[in-house]
C-alpha cells in the first residue's frame, strides 16, 4: 500500500462541500477551535508507516494545529514543501528505501524548524550537519511531542 500526500479535510473530486455547521456548547454559545498555544499552524509529517502517520496527525490536530500534511517519501515531501512551506516538520529518519536527509537539507535552507523522529535513539546515524537537531523517540509520548512542537516553533 502506498501512502502519501494525504491531508485531512481535502476536497475529493466530484464531491461538493456541505453546509457549514456551527458547533455550540450546552449553553448555546458558539465553540471556537482549540487555541494553538504557541504551536505552529501547519506541520509536515514525513512518515512511511500509515498508522504512525495518522496517529501523529490526530495527536497534532488535537493540540490545535490547523493543518497537518503527510508525505510517505522524500519526493512527496519536497513537493509539499515547494507547494507551501510548513511552519514545522517532523521527519522519520528511515523511510522505505531512503533516508529523509534531503528533506532536512531543504528545510534547513528555508530556515524552517524540524525534528527527526526515530526508533533508533542515539544510534540514528544522523549526518554531522544534523547532529544537534531535536529528536523524538518512537514510541513517543504526547507530552514530548507537544513540547517539541512548542519549543521548535518558538525557536524559529
Amino acid at each position: 500500500m502506498r501512502f502519501s500526500g494525504v491531508s485531512r479535510g481535502e476536497q475529493l473530486p466530484g464531491l461538493r462541500p456541505g453546509p457549514l455547521v456551527k458547533i455550540s456548547n450546552l449553553n448555546g454559545e458558539n465553540m471556537e477551535p482549540a487555541p494553538r498555544d504557541g504551536m505552529p499552524s501547519d506541520v509536515l509529517v514525513v512518515e512511511d508507516d500509515p498508522i504512525i502517520a495518522l496517529d501523529f496527525e490526530d495527536t497534532i490536530l488535537g493540540f490545535g494545529v490547523k493543518t497537518v500534511r503527510i508525505a510517505a517519501n522524500v519526493a512527496k515531501a519536497l513537493e509539499l514543501i515547494a507547494d507551501r512551506p510548513p511552519e514545522f516538520a517532523l521527519l522519520d529518519v528511515s523511510l522505505i528505501r531512503e533516508k529523509s536527509f534531503a528533506v532536512a537539507e531543504r528545510l534547513q535552507a528555508l530556515k524552517i524548524p524540524f525534528a527527526f523522529v526515530t526508533g533508533y535513539g542515539a544510534d540514528a546515524g544522523l549526518p554531522a550537519a544534523f547532529a544537534n537537531k531535536p529528536r523524538l523517540s518512537k514510541p513517543y509520548s504526547t507530552d514530548a511531542l507537544r513540547a517539541l512542537l512548542k519549543e521548535g516553533y518558538v525557536r524559529c
